[in-house]
């Protein structure tokens, strides 16, 4: 595997790649990679001939007072499992590679109403920050495909929708949850949980399950949720939503709705928040 730093290195080496005929599938990251990272790599592995993976911790998608400064970068580790897992190329780009001249003042990507909602409604300019740098990097790497989990199913969503809408030829493919025995969705965050709060988490996949089969048996979206939302204050989480969306643009379910359906949640154990949502 190569690890390259400077963005005119990473173009030179993609288009060496392409002259050799060669499809490229991406695999964006933040770093500290597990389970789930590597089934991405994976996936992008069957769908093309050369995975090229980029590690970059975002500064303009945290907001005040987020975990930033403490997200753990583990840049050596997380190499040794992409060159394991068979990438091609690495890209770990610094602040001041993809922001040269600053954050304050640069350029935005923002897809309206999607970001808004959920995680957006809590985490306000989050997702602005997601689709600003994911736009830099698809113009960087340029790459025919790229791997999203969809653990982060708004994120997806939105990615697709800017896809879209900006017209860039690249398909986005959306890679199942892996999860931990328990049920607990992988996450880079879980290691920021108590030894008690490890215990407790898996109720919120359960929770999810649990409103998935009361939706199944009739019962309508908003007492699901209300329900789930009173489960997870019972099981010590502090929930900030659960919500029966449409898969397809997530806008609200309603009864009698046909379409495939999705159950998204984030609720919080102590510092963690954690994200979860499974197909209705």
């Amino acid at each position: 595997m190569q690890t390259i730093h400077a963005i005119p290195d990473v173009r030179a080496a993609v288009r060496a790649l392409r002259a050799q005929g060669k499809r490229i599938a991406f695999v964006p990251t933040m770093g500290n990679l597990h389970a789930g990272h590597l089934a991405l790599v994976e996936r992008a592995r069957q769908v093309a001939d050369a995975v090229v993976a980029s590690i970059f911790v975002n500064p303009l998608q945290f907001g005040a007072g987020e975990d930033f400064d403490s997200y753990p970068r583990t840049e050596e580790r997380d190499a040794a499992m992409l060159a394991e897992a068979g990438t091609r190329l690495l890209f770990l780009p610094t602040v001041e590679t993809l922001y040269p001249h600053g954050q304050a003042d640069c350029t935005r990507v923002t897809v309206p109403g999607l970001s808004d909602i959920l995680c957006g409604a809590s985490r306000p300019g989050h997702f602005v920050g997601v689709t600003t740098v994911v736009t830099k990097l698809f113009n960087i790497v340029m790459p025919d495909v790229a791997v999203f989990g969809e653990k982060d199913y708004q994120q997806l969503a939105i990615l697709r929708r800017m896809a879209r809408d900006l017209d860039m030829p690249i398909e986005l493919i959306g890679q199942p949850t892996e999860r931990e025995a328990d049920g607990l969705a992988m996450s880079s965050r879980n290691g920021y949980l108590t030894t008690e709060e490890r215990a407790m988490a898996p109720g919120l996949y359960r929770t999810l399950c649990a409103a998935r089969d009361a939706l199944r048996a009739g019962q309508i979206p908003a007492l699901v949720e209300a329900e789930a939302i009173e489960r997870l204050h019972a099981l010590g989480f502090v929930p900030d939503y659960v919500s029966v969306r449409r898969a397809e643009d997530l806008s609200h379910a309603v009864v009698g709705d046909v379409g495939p359906l999705r159950i998204l949640a984030a609720a919080r154990l102590g510092r963690t928040r954690l994200i979860d949502n499974i197909e209705a």
